[in-house]
Order: C-alpha cells, then sequence, then structure tokens
C-alpha cells in the first residue's frame, strides 16, 4: 500500500519475460487484493447472524473478526522476504489458496472452524499487496509504476465498498451467510489456479539458508523512521479497518438508529471515500514532491469529519461524513511510501512487510480491545448511541496520537524542506 513508489520492492534478477506476463499476473493480483478487502470488511454487515451462531457477547465476536489481523500482520514479513527470494508465482499461488481455505473454513458454522479459517483469511491475505507491488515493479516503467500501485489500493478498497455494500443484500435476503463464505473460497481457489498459470516464474534463486531472507528486516527494524512509519500507518487505518469495517453498521443501526439497508450503505461511504482519497493524496504527494503536507492534511480531513460522524452524526448530512473520513483515511498510504524512502533500496521489499507488520499488530490489538470497551460500557445490554460515543474516543485518540508522531517524521520526498 503505497501512495508512490519510486522503486518497489527489491529488483532481484528474473527471466527476460515479456511485460505484459508481468501485468496480467499484477490484474490477477489485483482481483485477489479486491476479494480479501471484501472478506475483511463482510462481516461488519453479518453481525447479528455470526453473534446468533456462535453464541458470542460484543467481545468474543470483535476477538473472532480480529484474528484476522494476528496472522495478517505475521505473515506480512514472510511475504516480503519470500516474493525477494522465490518471485511471486509460488508465493502468491499459496496466498489466494490459503485465503479460499480460510473463507471455505468460516462458512462451515462451526466455532472451531470459524477461527482456524479466520486466521487463514489473514495469513493469506498478506500476500496481496505485496505480491501486487512486485508484479508491478516488474510489469511497469518506473513512469507509470505509482499510478500501477495506486490502482492496486483502489482495487482494495473497492473491495473494502463491496464487501459491505454488495455483501449485505446478499446474506440478507438472497444466499445464507454460510454460503457467501463458501462461494467466495471455491473463487478465491479458481483464481489461485489461474494465478499460478499466469505468473512468470523465476528461474534463479537467491544464495544462503530459508531464514537468510530475513536478514534485510535487521536493516528496516532497526531504523526509528520505520517504527515512526508504520505507528502512524497503523492508528490510520484501526479507525476504519475495525471502526467502520466492523463496527460502522451496528453504530449507525444501534447507536443512532438508522435502518439497516442505510446503515449498511452509509458505513461503505468510507472504503468508496478511500478509492478517492488514496490515489488522490498520492498524486498531491507526488506532485508537490513532498509527503508530510499530504499527510497533515489528510489527517486533519479525517480528524475533522470522524469527530463530526462519532459525535455529530445526527445534524451532518447523511453519506457525507463517512466519505470525507474516507478521503482522508488515504493518508494511511503515504506512510509506506516513506518507510521505502527512509530504507535502502535492497530492503524495499521487506519494508514493505515490516511496515503491514506494524500497521496490522496494531489493528489485532485494538480489535477485542474495542469490543471489550464496548462491552463492559454496555454491561452486556443492548448498545445504545452513548456506548458508542464513548467508545469512539479511541479512535478520535489514535488520529491526534498520529498527527502528533507525524512531526518526527524526516520529510523523505525529492523536494525535502530546506
Amino acid at each position: 500500500m503505497a501512495a508512490s513508489i519510486s522503486a518497489g520492492l527489491t529488483l532481484a534478477p528474473v527471466r527476460a519475460e515479456p511485460r505484459t506476463l508481468f501485468i496480467a499476473a499484477w490484474v490477477l493480483c489485483c482481483l485477489f487484493y479486491f476479494l480479501q478487502y471484501a472478506l475483511r470488511s463482510a462481516p461488519g454487515v453479518m453481525i447479528p447472524e455470526l453473534t446468533a451462531a456462535f453464541g458470542l457477547t460484543t467481545l468474543g465476536i470483535s476477538a473472532l473478526l480480529g484474528l484476522y489481523y494476528y496472522t495478517y500482520a505475521t505473515f506480512a514479513l514472510v511475504s516480503g522476504a519470500s516474493l525477494d527470494r522465490y518471485g511471486a508465482k509460488l508465493p502468491i499461488f499459496i496466498g489466494i489458496l490459503t485465503t479460499g481455505i480460510g473463507s471455505v473454513l468460516f462458512g462451515l458454522g462451526s466455532m472451531g472452524l470459524a477461527e482456524g479459517g479466520r486466521l487463514l483469511q489473514g495469513a493469506g491475505s498478506a500476500f496481496a499487496f505485496t505480491g501486487a507491488v512486485y508484479l508491478a515493479v516488474h510489469g511497469f516503467s518506473a513512469k507509470w509504476l505509482a499510478t500501477a500501485v495506486g490502482f492496486t489500493q483502489l482495487a482494495g478498497m473497492l473491495g473494502g465498498f463491496a464487501g459491505q455494500f454488495a455483501v449485505s443484500p446478499l446474506v440478507h435476503g438472497t444466499i445464507p451467510w454460510e454460503s457467501f463464505w463458501i462461494y467466495s473460497g471455491a473463487l478465491l481457489a479458481l483464481l489461485a489456479v489461474v494465478a499460478l498459470v499466469v505468473t512468470p516464474r523465476r528461474e534463479d534463486r537467491a544464495p544462503g539458508t530459508f531464514w537468510s531472507m530475513f536478514a534485510p528486516y535487521r536493516i528496516v527494524l532497526t531504523n526509528p523512521q520505520s517504527y515512526l512509519c508504520g505507528f502512524i500507518g497503523g492508528l490510520l487505518f484501526m479507525p476504519t479497518t475495525i471502526g467502520d469495517m466492523i463496527w460502522g453498521v451496528p453504530f449507525l443501526h444501534l447507536g443512532l438508529g438508522v435502518p439497516t439497508g442505510e446503515a449498511v450503505a452509509r458505513a461503505s461511504m468510507v472504503p468508496l471515500g478511500w478509492v478517492i482519497g488514496a490515489p488522490l493524496l498520492g498524486y498531491l504527494a507526488d506532485r508537490i514532491r513532498r509527503r508530510k503536507p499530504a499527510l497533515y492534511g489528510g489527517i486533519g480531513l479525517m480528524l475533522v469529519s470522524g469527530i463530526c460522524v462519532a459525535y455529530l452524526g445526527e445534524y451532518i448530512p447523511p453519506y457525507i461524513g463517512g466519505l470525507l473520513f474516507g478521503i482522508g483515511s488515504g493518508a494511511a498510504m503515504i506512510p509506506y511510501t516513506m518507510i521505502k524512502e527512509a530504507n535502502p533500496d535492497h530492503v524495499k521489499g521487506s519494508a514493505t512487510g515490516a511496515m503491514n507488520f506494524l500497521v496490522f499488530s496494531l489493528s489485532a490489538f485494538l480489535a477485542p480491545v474495542f469490543g471489550l470497551v464496548l462491552m463492559r460500557l454496555s454491561g452486556g445490554a443492548v448498545l445504545t448511541a452513548e456506548h458508542f460515543r464513548l467508545a469512539n474516543g479511541i479512535w478520535v485518540a489514535a488520529i491526534v496520537l498520529a498527527l502528533i508522531l507525524a512531526f518526527f517524521l524526516r520529510e523523505t520526498g525529492s523536494r525535502k524542506a530546506a
């Protein structure tokens, strides 16, 4: 995930293949990114069904869905290193297939299988964005690379939008929620086979043992700027990945009394806003050749619109607040660029893996915490607007903290401040 990537992942030697093969594989990986984002956000529109099926409390459902981020964070490290070492063909195939198997397991209706399925979904999904960027590096010239990565992120956020806006009418009228997960798994399995056939093979093999592929992380994770980028990105992601994609619909429906269908549509405005904001802020950062002004602007818009949605939802026009919040949230992509620019060229693949690890480790930590806070505030009773207003202070604090940490970031754009 990056607003602008000047060099992409590590440019390891690959067999001379027509760029069109890498571009075709990139398109398939973008489709994978779309689907995994849809699976990430889809549970937000089926909270009542999942709660009833598994007999879970508010904390329990939050913990179950949050399992995704534990394996996503862990395998983010594996994905970046394995792509640098082995190329894209086998790692991406394994990632897509693992996500598909996890989807099927989640839809079988057993609590144990659902937990395992959610863990597998996170592990496999960690290969989607990193794999797409790797393929874009080899398929596009430097002139078009930032555009390709922008479209990659656009595909993911369209998936987040579809996971709410399109999935809700399916599971509430057309098919049972279990069938949605099983059909999604079958589609991913088919995509895995197609991607395996299309993706070019890497003929050479990097020297060293399996564990040596993790050596670049020593460079990335001893750089203080890497941690700043990771924490800022994570703090900006959480209000979207947890606050909206899991709890946005319950907040609007239970807290503000918005009908379910309208609540889904309004919550889906946030990922739709990402579709606009991520490439827009990335283009702005490229255009002015500085990263921090675009980052500050996005955080500011996110903070103001987020406060309006959380505390003044009855007084702002429907859909507008969520859309503006999503546009501002696109600023979370800029630290992905900055961590690459703050580290040497030969560890850029691992920089992406480290960034995802730091970002989604925060989401893994906060997902059950937010559920616990809601449960404590409500005492196990029906959630109300007041409960959500108090709990939403967590997201406001996260955005403010991200803004404070941004002042300590070193500008990495080509036109650095004097």
